[in-house]
């Protein structure tokens, strides 16, 4: 079988072909597709090279079909409805119609935060479409977006991977969150030297024992004892509601359980930043209408999260 270079067939001969088709007419064929009749003529005359058939002959007034135009029609046409039906998917994203499924890459935090508000408002506006948010390894970040296994990332991203767009959500900070009834809280505050007294709770994935309170007590030159550390940051109220430890949680999880925790939140004694929690996506689905419908859904949806 004689091998094709498809890359030098013209996608528009075969368009011109679809035309001649259904037109029946090199004069109408032109006007279908708005193009002066030498050039469908020319066009006719590449098919007929092309395909090494006449395909089309005159008969009275029109332009009737050969046997082999007949035989290759079928394929044809269903390959350009194809290529139409993928520019079009590509170029057009209803959300009230697709059933698309988008992974967001989410640590226990971002998705405790987020997932509500951006479940409700799925459900409502995109009801056929699904969201899996999964764990992720932060040197694999640049490489699951690339390779469309996530589609947005969330997370705290000083120096996002190569490949890469990042935007700005929300800004987080820490507040302290202590059982209520704490011996050491007086009129919803807590000195700096009770605080660093006490025992304190500590999330952390690295297995040690040093966070951004530590750094900020060094400063004052104290130091605290770490009784308990997760890495799990929604067992840390648990584990304070029913003990005199203390922690320091970000502030939009902290607001949410404190009530279900029976905790009270206060000011911390000392000074620690506050940081962004932002956004990653691949540069190759930037232009994506589907993905750029998912990161305005998160963005509106993250400045509506009170913080108060």
């Amino acid at each position: 079988m004689k091998s094709i270079n498809l890359s030098a067939i013209d996608l528009n001969l075969l368009v011109a072909f679809e035309a001649l088709l259904e037109q029946q007419s090199v004069t109408k064929a032109a006007e279908q597709l708005q193009i002066g009749q030498p050039a469908m003529s020319a066009a006719l005359s590449r098919l007929r090279i092309l395909f090494e058939d006449e395909l089309f002959v005159r008969l009275g007034r029109q332009m009737q079909p050969t046997l082999k135009a007949q035989a290759i029609a079928p394929s044809i046409l269903a390959a350009l409805q194809q290529i139409r039906q993928a520019v079009t998917a590509s170029q057009t994203f209803d959300p009230l119609v697709s059933d698309r499924t988008f992974t967001i890459g989410s640590s226990d935090y971002t998705s405790f935060v987020l997932m509500p508000p951006l479940l409700e408002f799925s459900l409502q506006n995109a009801p056929s479409i699904d969201i899996q948010m999964i764990e992720f390894e932060k040197d694999r970040i640049g490489d699951l977006l690339e390779q469309g296994e996530i589609d947005v990332v969330l997370g705290v991203f000083p120096n996002p991977p190569r490949q890469t767009q990042w935007e700005p959500i929300f800004e987080e900070r820490f507040v302290g969150i202590a059982r209520r009834g704490h011996p050491a809280i007086q009129q919803g505050t807590m000195s700096l030297k009770a605080f660093a007294q006490f025992p304190h709770a500590l999330t952390t994935l690295r297995r040690d024992t040093t966070g951004a309170i530590d750094r900020a007590l060094k400063e004052q030159n104290l130091e605290r004892r770490v009784a308990f550390t997760t890495p799990h940051m929604m067992v840390l109220p648990f584990a304070i509601a029913s003990s005199d430890l203390v922690a320091a949680l970000p502030q939009r999880i902290a607001l949410r359980l404190a009530p279900v925790c029976n905790l009270t939140l206060f000011e911390l004694p000392v000074k620690t930043k506050p940081w962004m929690v932002s956004m990653l996506w691949s540069t190759l689905s930037d232009q994506d209408e589907a993905n750029r419908w998912l990161r305005n859904t998160i963005k509106v949806i993250s400045q509506t999260i009170e913080t108060s």
